[in-house]
């Protein structure tokens, strides 16, 4: 009996990946006239977005959400806009450029050819000239090695998280205090939850700094900063590539918008802990030292972020407020003891807000660096015709969100279109 056909098609550019990233690319590539396909393992539009816990808002404001040919319109440009809505407006925005996606289609491998690459999914292959890699910056959630954990209690990523009720009643641990973590603690305190949180080095930052939202300024800096030397969110002023991985500010767009804060959520009730370390004779094992680590954290935005928006406010000559000056707070927990026996503490699930990592395993190329990013300039791969585009710090800071993911697919596709 004869195998199966399988399918073969070509086109002159395949995009991998139809979250912003590869609609930006497409919508580039259609006004290049560049013939392309976009091919997204989903089973529906709306990107990793679609992976957000049910009362998730998207961290950045309104103002900031746009990609090329559309931007919000809405009332409230200062805002915030729902997870719903977010997944909404990519549905409708790759209907408006007629974005020529096929759902469903998991890309396994790419291999270069004599006249570009071969293209392998579950659904068929593909020969292509060129291929931008779009899948993003949400590519593999990270977890823990085997840690010892009773398999009694509920192990769960933030990527799988949807909201308290999936959750067996009792106490539970979040572990990591990026965006993820203080964001999805905040949830489970709403829904009257005990909590144990784990804490990371994510910076803290205001929501709002020297009059405005602080992405606005973190967009100024981004965009503008190199026209007055200030060049510290470029890709090329990191201290080291592995700066590309750095937390985000620990701020959320919940409620209108808000900062959060650390020592806040301990008053409330959330039992405070350093950096998880493994298991012990049965018990989690955590850093001795969260005062200083609270210290740090608190610290972060004025040494990074706080500093470069001042310097930026000065170099342009913009008439801001003077920043607020913080109140000290020396709060800290009763107990910040480094050992946690789960049992004891009624915790039933452990939630691993620990971010997620890069997957290029489809490529059939030497083309990743230690940290397993692309070999790149500015998106474009040491490997004629393949490209990047979504990914963090890709050019700059901002490169991986919704006002960043522009610019970067502009250039892009006008360095593919002109190898003809």
């Amino acid at each position: 009996m004869s195998a199966p056909a399988v399918s073969r098609e070509a086109t002159n550019t395949v995009v991998v990946g139809a979250g912003q990233a590869g609609l930006a690319t497409s919508y580039w590539l259609a006004q290049r006239g560049v013939e392309h396909v976009v091919l997204e393992r989903r089973n529906a539009l709306g990107g990793a977005w679609q992976d957000r816990w049910d009362s998730f808002y998207l961290n950045t404001p309104n103002f900031s959400v746009a990609v090329p040919g559309k931007s919000y319109d809405g009332p409230e440009p200062d805002g915030f806009i729902s997870r719903d809505a977010t997944i909404d407006f990519f549905r409708r925005y790759a209907q408006d450029i007629n974005a020529p996606v096929r759902l469903r289609t998991e890309v396994t491998r790419i291999s270069p050819t004599d006249t570009g690459f071969a293209v392998e999914t579950g659904q068929g292959s593909w020969s292509a000239r060129n291929v931008v890699l779009a899948s993003g910056a949400f590519q593999r959630p990270r977890m823990p090695a085997a840690v010892g954990i009773s398999p009694g209690v509920l192990q769960v990523h933030s990527h799988e998280y949807r909201s308290p009720a999936q959750l067996p009643d009792g106490a539970v641990l979040v572990v990591g205090t990026g965006q993820s973590g203080g964001q999805i603690t905040e949830d489970l305190l709403d829904a009257g939850r005990t909590v144990h949180l784990s804490v990371s080095s994510c910076p803290e930052a205001p929501r709002r700094y020297r009059g405005q939202d602080i992405f606005h300024w973190i967009m100024a800096v981004n965009i503008h900063g190199p026209e007055y030397g200030i060049n510290a969110l470029q890709v090329h002023g990191l201290p080291s590539p592995a700066g590309r991985f750095l937390c985000n500010p620990l701020v959320s767009g919940n409620g209108g918008g808000h900062s959060v804060h650390l020592r806040e959520l301990g008053r409330r009730g959330v039992r405070l802990h350093g950096r998880f370390e493994g298991m012990d004779a049965g018990a989690l094992v955590f850093t001795d030292d969260l005062p200083q680590r609270l210290a740090l954290v608190e610290a972060g935005f004025r040494q990074r972020l706080g500093a470069l928006s001042d310097a930026y406010i000065k170099a342009a000559g913009l008439d801001a407020p003077e920043a607020d000056v913080p109140e000290e707070d020396h709060w800290l927990p009763a107990e910040t003891g480094a050992r946690l026996d789960l049992a004891a503490e009624g915790i039933t699930s452990v939630i691993w807000c620990t971010g997620y990592g890069l997957d290029f395993a489809m490529l059939d190329l030497p083309l990743l660096d230690e940290w397993g990013y692309p070999r790149h300039a500015k998106g474009v791969t040491e490997h004629p015709g393949l490209y990047a585009v979504g990914l963090p710090w890709l050019t700059r800071h901002i490169s991986a969100t919704l006002v960043g993911v522009g610019p970067d697919a502009e250039f892009v596709t006008e360095h593919l279109a002109a190898r003809g």
